[in-house]
This record gives structure tokens, sequence and C-alpha cells, in this order.
């Protein structure tokens, strides 16, 4: 199995991107994964220290044990307890298991699955809330298996709040007729036609026999 998988982020208009407060990490080792955060305070803060802790957690972990969810939730309480003393943060994250995306989401930012046929759909819809460090985290379980051809997409608030299913299908479908990395860029071309309300950011993955 191989696996795809570009981002792209862009401040808030009149934000330099040093003050940026998504923040997202990509890795293509076996398991490959994703995660992206959307904290207070500037990327140095909340959501950077979220993914950092994150990827330590990755790295002393199994693939057996990242399908689990009560692993998942095990890691979500460490940092919903980490980041208590410091602004909060959003977090959405999925590993790529042979065909399947596991993983949660926690706060406002989304995850939605474009299928190979071209339906989408709203993957973490009823999530609540609360983000980490607020102790009312409660993280949405993501169970997704994936086709050839289909694409997950993680995409912070000021992507997902701007563009609507329709538009995000449209600003897909052309660019994976050209590049699969082209994808988060035209999303965030998409989210950000009439200017950057917010910071934004989304990630795109797909699996290729």
């Amino acid at each position: 199995m191989r696996v795809e998988c570009f981002a792209a982020t862009r401040p808030q208009q009149g934000r330099a991107e040093k003050d940026n407060e998504d923040c997202f990490f990509v890795s293509r080792e076996e398991p490959p994964f994703a995660v992206l955060c959307d904290g207070g305070g500037s990327a140095e803060r909340s959501s950077k220290k979220a993914i950092q802790m994150f990827q330590k957690f990755c790295a002393a972990s199994t693939a057996r044990l990242m399908a689990e969810h009560d692993t998942w939730l095990g890691w979500m309480k460490s940092l919903d307890t980490a980041l208590l003393k410091g602004p909060p943060s959003t977090f959405l994250g999925v590993a790529l298991l042979d065909a399947v995306a596991v993983g949660v989401g926690v706060g406002d930012s989304r995850a939605y699955l474009l299928s190979r046929a071209g339906d989408c759909r709203h993957v973490t819809e009823g999530a609540a809330k609360a983000q980490l460090g607020s102790c009312k985290a409660a993280p949405f379980p993501i169970r997704e298996e994936l086709s050839p051809g289909d694409t997950l997409l993680l995409l912070s608030d000021g992507v997902w709040a701007h563009i609507s299913l329709e538009l995000l299908q449209r600003s897909i479908l052309p660019s994976a007729a050209r590049h699969f990395s082209d994808i988060p860029g035209s999303i965030l071309d998409a989210a950000s036609r009439h200017g950057r309300p917010d910071d934004m950011t989304a990630i795109a993955l797909r699996i290729v026999r």
C-alpha cells in the first residue's frame, strides 16, 4: 500500500506566517499518519505542543495499538491534561493502517471523505466542540475504510466554515485530474475567495495501489 499525503496552510489575512495558530504534521513512515491542530496563541504554543506530544506517542506505539480506539482515548486524555494551563487546541488525527483510517477528532476541526465516485460527506459530524486543555475533551472516534482513489480531508475551521460541500467537491476534482499535491492549495483558494478571516489548513490523504 502506498499513501499520498499533502498539506497547505495560510495565516489569517494580515497576520504573519509565524503567528499562524494552525499547526500540522504529516508522516509517510509506517504506519503513515497526519494530524492537524488549531490552537489559541501562536503555533509555538498549544497546537505545536499537542503535535509534538502526539509524535512521541506514535513513536512509542505499534500499528496494532494504534488500531485500537482506547489507545487514542488515552493519548487525548494526556493531551487534555498537558494543555490545561495554556490556550486550548483542537485535534484531528488519523493513521492509515492497511486500508483503514483510524483516529480521533477533538473540537471543531473537521474530516471529510470524498469517494472516487465524487460523493463527499462529513466524517466527524456530531463531534463535541470542547477542545484539548478544557478538561472536557470528548474524543470523536474515526474509523473509515478507504478504497483506492478515495480522498480523506482534514480541515481547520478557517476552511470548512467558508466552503460548502459542493464547492469543496468542485475544488478537489479538477485538482485530482492534475496532481494530488494540488488539492490542499485548491481547497484553500476556494475557501479564501472572499478573504481569510481566520488561519486555514487543509490536509489530503489518499491510498494508491
